[in-house]
């Protein structure tokens, strides 16, 4: 049984010393998400794989708008290139927010947006994700559950696009996250951990059963990245000490 590949989140663990930093690869997290990009080469030079970049800009002003397509098709072609060179297999995609669109119009604009860079993303190699976010914390974002996301996908019909599946967000916004999971895996190309609520460590202080649902996504045969997504309220290093551990035994 090959263990997850586990990655952590730049802007939740920004302030760790390098001793720390250390620490964590020594755990077996040994990759990086969404650092700046000046940081890139040392990340790298650490020994950590970057896992995920931001695609394009913005959060809020996304892909379910058509007058956004030129631009984020450029800032997606630039990053792309971005990937290739640093062996970064994920560029993180955003629907947007809703600013009055229908959950109809918003997928037939982001499904146009998506076709534009299905084939570049193809050729590069490199998966585009687009993100599931609540939003309840995340106002009005659209991509807000997993049938809108999986339905966009199919559409697009391209193995380099996909979801990035975030667990904290969906249980904020849906919940019933084992079946969600087991009945979408073909459409998840990413995933993403933080307890609920509080968005912090998966300890027994939380609602979600991590353990469960690292053996839910194991079985779908998922052999790419957990990056782990939360804000720590104990020592960072054992944080991810006992994330790691709940993906490494399952």
């Amino acid at each position: 049984m090959t263990n997850f590949k586990q990655a952590f989140s730049h802007w939740c663990f920004s302030k760790l010393t390098e001793t720390q930093i250390q620490q964590i690869h020594e755990i077996g997290i040994t990759g990086i998400e969404m650092p700046p990009a000046d940081d890139y080469v040392k990340w790298r030079d650490r020994g950590f794989s970057i896992v995920s970049i931001a695609g394009h800009k913005t959060i809020e002003d996304g892909l379910n708008k058509t007058e956004n397509h030129s631009r984020i098709a450029d800032e997606l072609r630039a990053n792309l290139e971005v990937a290739q060179k640093f062996g970064i297999p994920n560029l993180i995609c955003f629907s947007g927010n809703r600013d009055g669109k229908s959950d109809d119009e918003g997928a037939t604009n982001t499904i146009e947006g998506l076709r534009l860079v299905a084939k570049d993303a193809e050729d590069a190699g490199v998966t585009l994700i687009m993100e599931l976010l609540n939003s309840k914390e995340h106002k009005d974002y659209q991509c807000d559950h997993t049938a809108w996301g999986v339905d966009v996908v199919k559409a697009v019909n391209s193995p380099r696009v996909k979801l990035l599946y975030d667990v904290y967000h969906m249980q904020r916004m849906e919940g019933d996250v084992i079946p969600t999971i087991l009945e979408n895996a073909d459409y998840i190309a990413h995933y993403h951990t933080a307890g609920n609520p509080g968005r912090n460590d998966l300890n027994n202080k939380q609602e979600l059963y991590y353990p469960a649902i690292a053996q839910a996504i194991r079985e779908t045969g998922y052999t790419g990245w957990v990056g782990h997504e939360f804000l720590p309220l104990t020592d960072p290093v054992e944080a991810l000490r006992e994330a790691f551990a709940v993906f490494a035994t399952q």
